[in-house]
């Protein structure tokens, strides 16, 4: 597999763990009566903040959706809602801090409107990251070249972090880390 694919897939699978476990806390604290642990939530809600728009969005939008465009008319329409989907998460990602704050803040009265921001936001989410696995991945598979996925691969190892625990993708590790240790089966 293609190492710009292999490093998609695993920052969805990523995400889609920290969405699931944000949505599964919200559910056992529902359940249980009591208030969320909001240190956790917020952890979450940084790192679906920061990790997409400083690491991976950068990454699709700039490297691998220009190649599709350039290679295939069958791609721009589907490339061009994924790119305005990047936009919209900015937008989408600042009601829902908005929403925790306010539920942090006011207390219980606000549960419901977090709650009904979450499934929003990790529905919209996990429906544009299956455009992408479903349809853009596929299509990549089909119509780029061998150059381009030399180009693609070492510009997303390039990507990665190259200092360890010094650079920024240890520190999303980290953090994606200490969200894991707080939710057991993450």
């Amino acid at each position: 597999m293609h190492a710009c694919l292999r490093i998609i897939r695993d920052e969805h699978a990523s995400l889609t763990s920290v969405l699931r476990a944000l949505l599964a806390h919200l559910e056992s604290s529902r359940h249980d009566g009591t208030p969320p642990d909001f240190a956790l939530l917020r952890t979450m809600v940084f790192y679906l903040d920061e990790f997409p728009e400083k690491r991976h969005h950068a990454k699709e939008s700039g490297l691998l959706f220009p190649k599709l465009r350039a290679r295939t008319p069958l791609s721009r329409e589907l490339i061009d809602r994924l790119d305005d989907d990047h936009a919209l998460g900015e937008r989408r990602i600042r009601d829902l801090e908005h929403a925790l704050l306010a539920f942090e803040v006011l207390g219980d009265a606000r549960r419901a409107a977090f709650t009904r921001e979450a499934d929003r936001y990790a529905g919209f989410y996990f429906e544009h990251m299956s455009l992408e696995e479903r349809q853009v991945l596929p299509l990549a598979e089909k119509v780029l070249t061998p150059r381009d996925w030399s180009d693609l691969d070492d510009a997303f190892l390039a990507n990665r972090d190259p200092f360890g625990a010094r650079g920024p993708e240890a520190l999303y590790e980290a953090l994606y880390e200490r969200i894991a240790a707080a939710m057991p089966g993450l």
